[in-house]
């Protein structure tokens, strides 16, 4: 029996190569286009823009003291998460990958239309444009770090635990659509989360639940077996903690 064949659209990262090596294996992956991140001069003039100097002052603080931190004492949990998942997170063999300035560029309609896979899997990249995701007719599909609609956009588990929701600090598997992460839902599942887990943490279990749920939703997908759930949840975009946010949680509320 031949395999279904699909794309992964995303950018480059630890999370896409992880992607890879989990669908490889049941799936053909004609490719997977990656794009270059967004050039920092335009990322931080648009994100000024939505959300002002001083609070983009305190997001690049606390990336380049709390987060980076997190990341380098956090890599003994992070290869128990990897082992505990059987995930792989080597490179991509590069005769898979195909390099895009964006994901939104003509050029990307073209391979899709001339590699015509049966699905798209997204992960990491910007928001898509109507023009890309109409451009072949099959779904594109997302694993979103977050509980949709009520954490979307990033950071979905640090701000639910941020906010005692426990309920609601999980991922999301859902079809995509022009908006951020407004797309009808598929699956979602709840992560536990352990005394040592922290912010740089719970993005690797969310993405490791969200393979297992992932690989539900392509088989309901290939089997036309899929039905999309409803919830009754706000709708709520949330952005990168400033250093003073993640400051006060930690010292006040013991959040991580």
């Amino acid at each position: 029996m031949n395999k279904r064949r699909i794309v992964i659209l995303a950018g480059k990262g630890v999370s896409t190569n992880i992607l890879f090596h989990s669908l490889k294996s049941d799936y053909n992956i004609e490719a997977v286009i990656l794009e270059n991140p967004v050039p920092t001069k335009e990322f931080l003039k648009k994100r000024i823009k939505k959300l002002g100097g001083w609070k983009v002052a305190g997001q690049i603080l606390f990336k380049i003291s709390i987060a980076k931190f997190l990341n380098i004492t956090s890599v003994k949990r992070k290869k128990e998460i990897l082992k505990h998942y059987g995930l792989n997170n080597s490179p991509i063999p590069s005769e898979k990958v195909i390099r895009l300035i964006s994901v939104n560029d003509s050029k990307c309609i073209s391979l899709l239309k001339k590699i015509n896979p049966e699905i798209v899997i997204v992960n990491g990249t910007r928001i898509i444009s109507k023009n890309v995701l109409e451009s072949i007719p099959v779904k594109f599909v997302n694993i979103h770090a977050g509980i949709t609609p009520k954490y979307r956009n990033v950071h979905g588990a640090y701000w639910a635990l941020v906010n005692n929701d426990f309920a609601n600090c999980g991922v999301t598997v859902h079809e995509v659509d022009s908006g951020i992460d407004t797309g009808d839902i598929i699956y979602q599942k709840t992560i536990e989360v352990m005394r040592r887990d922290n912010f740089s943490t719970y993005p690797l279990l969310q993405l490791a639940e969200g393979i297992i749920y992932l690989k539900k939703a392509l088989a309901d997908i290939f089997s036309n077996n899929v039905t999309f759930k409803k919830n009754n949840l706000e709708s709520k975009i949330w952005h990168h903690p400033t250093l003073a946010q993640y400051l006060y949680h930690r010292i006040f509320f013991h959040k991580k």
